[in-house]
């Protein structure tokens, strides 16, 4: 790798950026002062820049369990991002896999990784996401059947892919939904004449949101997670 892009990747620095660190004599390779972007770095390289050793950041995976009242986006004017929760270098370069809306909460999934991000949340590879779901009025046994032909929402020219909706109780239910279309779960609801009240994401894919992970919190994938995300 070009020792310039090397500095971007670890950094986050402009290529420009990064040539002018190096021509202003604040990179060492191995000790040595060195003052070409283009020189190739090798893996054991000890790269240096003002005396501070960099270190690749590779692809990152993690999971986080969203309060209410956070967005799922980089910058909002009015509302903290899931974003502040985190404590990340380089964190401008992380997105969401995904949304969820502001009073919704549960599992987000967060990367640098668009192709892997892209195949999770893309709606041709129906990814299924389970929804907890609590309503204004009790959920008729009849939905069941109604979610699984698929229902009309508002101002839309098709109806929702099959889902699996699954009672609990009289006002709580678990809905497993195979694409993501806008306010999808609220809407399908409003759709048979009930209110969601609260909305809580448990599961992705194969993915089941811990029960030892808290609100706020959020840690890196393993890679048995992972394993159960593919697409």
């Amino acid at each position: 790798m070009r020792l310039d892009k090397y500095i971007c990747d670890c950094t986050g620095l402009t290529r420009s950026q990064a040539g002018k660190v190096i021509r202003q004599k604040l990179v060492t390779i191995n000790g040595e002062l060195v003052k070409q972007a283009a020189l190739q770095v090798n893996s054991d390289d000890v790269v240096c820049l003002d005396g501070e050793q960099l270190q690749l950041i590779g692809l990152r995976y993690f999971m986080l369990h969203k309060p209410d009242g956070y967005i799922c986006s980089t910058d909002d004017p009015d509302h903290p991002t899931v974003f502040t929760l985190m404590d990340e270098p380089l964190i401008e370069r992380l997105h969401t896999v995904g949304r969820l809306d502001l009073d919704t909460t549960g599992l987000v999934l967060i990367t640098d990784d668009g192709q892997w991000s892209h195949r999770i949340s893309s709606p041709k590879h129906h990814v299924a996401k389970t929804y907890r779901v609590w309503t204004a009025d009790p959920i008729p046994t009849a939905a069941i059947a109604q979610f699984a032909e698929g229902v009309m929402l508002r101002n839309e020219k098709n109806a929702t892919l099959p889902a699996e909706l699954e009672i609990i109780s009289e006002n709580e239910a678990l809905l497993t939904i195979h694409e993501g279309r806008y306010h999808q779960v609220k809407r399908m609801f409003a759709a048979i004449g009930n209110k969601v009240e609260r909305l809580h994401r448990e599961k992705i894919g194969g993915l089941q949101l811990p029960d030892d992970l808290a609100e706020g919190e959020y840690r890196q994938l393993t890679a048995v997670e992972l394993s159960l995300l593919k697409g």
